[in-house]
């Protein structure tokens, strides 16, 4: 678990504490605020709320490394008169706990997607927190914006429903692709650059050989040994995995190295990130990631 690093926050506190306070129930003529921690949940916020919503995204570049971010004071004042509230959790973004905080904002609803999923860490392990990449939780967190939309304005209650069940029966097509290409390709060994699409592909069957020893360290940012860094590219020379599932926007020397890997013993990379590249709404962004994996595993 690699949580998003905030390291100005104490100097945070002090700065802006003052723009706190209570907030107000929205009035027919203005928009909900919704303050999303990344641009993921700020597009599933957006299709659910529509035009009722004015949604920011703290987190919204998608060539930058979330695990890198580092909060600002324009993010504390922007929590501070937040109505709705939409974090990860799971340790990836502390900050907005700490800023909500910070800022006096007690009235926020606030909606955490891994309490909403229910995932918990498997015995003796640590939770996967990328909970944007589960699609039976991403359901049920458009439900939860939807109800907390409807608590902020009663009279498009229905419409905010309306829009959840819309959005929901776009991620069916998506479930039933990924339920295919597990009957298709179920067993199929791939590997990792770090833990990031692991949901996706337990869903469609496939089996991570990469030692955890290494995902571990990518995710956290910690150097990977040589020999754990042998073990890893071993993977590829010795044609053990047919596919490469690698976070663009993590890369480093050594995910680098593994890339070469894979390319240079023809096994095909599957490229992912963790916000919504430009221009792509979350089914979007979806479909084209069980695609990839699709023309990479599909014979």
């Amino acid at each position: 678990m690699h949580p998003l690093r905030s390291a100005a926050l104490c100097s945070l506190v002090l700065l802006v504490a003052a723009c706190g306070g209570t907030t107000t129930p929205a009035t027919a003529s203005e928009p909900i605020t919704v303050v999303a921690s990344t641009n993921v949940y700020g597009d599933i916020a957006r299709q659910v709320g529509g035009d009722r919503v004015d949604v920011t995204s703290i987190i919204s570049d998608p060539g930058q490394d979330p695990h890198s971010y580092e909060a600002s004071t324009r993010n504390q004042l922007t929590l501070s008169k937040a109505k709705v509230v939409i974090e990860n959790g799971g340790g990836y973004d502390d900050f907005v706990d700490t800023m909500l905080k910070a800022g006096g904002n007690t009235s926020a609803r606030v909606i955490n997607a891994v309490t909403v999923s229910g995932k918990t860490a498997p015995a003796g392990g640590e939770l996967n927190e990328h909970i944007w990449y589960d699609l039976p939780s991403v359901a049920k967190i458009a439900d939860q914006i939807s109800t907390a939309l409807a608590t902020a304005d009663p009279a498009n209650a229905a419409t905010f429903t309306a829009n959840a069940d819309a959005f929901k029966n776009k991620l069916k097509p998506l479930e039933d692709r990924t339920a295919a290409l597990a009957a298709e390709v179920g067993g199929t060994a791939v590997a990792i650059t770090e833990p990031v699409p692991l949901y996706l592909l337990d869903a469609a069957g496939l089996e991570n050989l990469t030692p955890e020893e290494f995902s571990e360290a990518i995710e956290e940012g910690d150097d990977v040994s040589p020999a754990v860094l042998a073990e890893t590219t071993a993977l590829f020379t010795g044609k053990k995995v047919e596919a490469l599932v690698y976070n663009e926007q993590t890369s480093g020397p050594q995910t680098e190295q593994l890339k070469k890997a894979a390319t240079d013993n023809d096994v095909a990379v599957v490229p992912v990130t963790e916000t919504l590249p430009e221009g792509k709404d979350y089914v979007g962004w979806m479909t084209s990631t069980i695609d990839a994996l699709q023309a990479a595993l599909v014979p």
